[in-house]
Formats: structure tokens, sequence, C-alpha cells
């Protein structure tokens, strides 16, 4: 077996804790969504909470005047109704979402 096969095991295991974890918290719904390069979203909001936790690449998330740029290994949450805006990094971003 190779160093990437056990990586993505590995990978493949701990998206599965994570969704465990969201689930336990209240995340109905859990997907893993991928950006490209400096993809950016404008303002807007979602009807529901969102969880973020990237699992690879940086999201860089503006909301009530702040910006944050979260990278793998790390979590951001939006809150229903919050305005906010995304930009990726210039690798993109692969990030696990949750959706309560």
């Amino acid at each position: 077996m190779t160093y990437e096969h056990l990586s993505a095991i590995h990978l493949q295991m701990n998206i599965a804790e994570l969704q465990k974890q969201l689930h336990s918290e209240g995340f109905r719904h859990t997907y893993i969504w991928e950006d490209g390069p400096d993809r950016c979203y404008s303002e807007h909001t979602h009807a529901v909470e969102t969880a973020h936790i990237i699992l690879d690449g940086e999201m860089t998330l503006t909301m009530g005047g702040r910006s944050t740029t979260y990278r793998a290994g790390e979590r951001c949450d939006v809150p229903a109704g919050a305005v906010h805006a995304v930009r990726m990094g210039y690798a993109g971003c692969r990030y696990l979402i949750g959706e309560k």
C-alpha cells in the first residue's frame, strides 16, 4: 500500500468523523464542496446556519466587517441570515459543509 493510498484512507476516516461530529451538533445535511483558485462569492446570506471545515486550501470569510482566513483543519460557522462574502485562496479550497 502506498503512502498516498494510506493518506486517502486516513482522510476518508477523518471526514467520516467530522460528519459524525457535525450531525451530533444538529447539522442534518453534510457534503463536500470544492471551489477553484480565487473563486469569490459576493455578499449573500443563507436561510440556515452553516459550518465549514476546511479540508484543503484556504478560504477567507468576511462577515460583520471582519475578514478571517481559514486553512486546512480549521472551521468557521455562519449564522442563518448573516451577511457574508467569501474568497478562496490561490490554490482553491475543498471543505466539508454542514447545514442546520
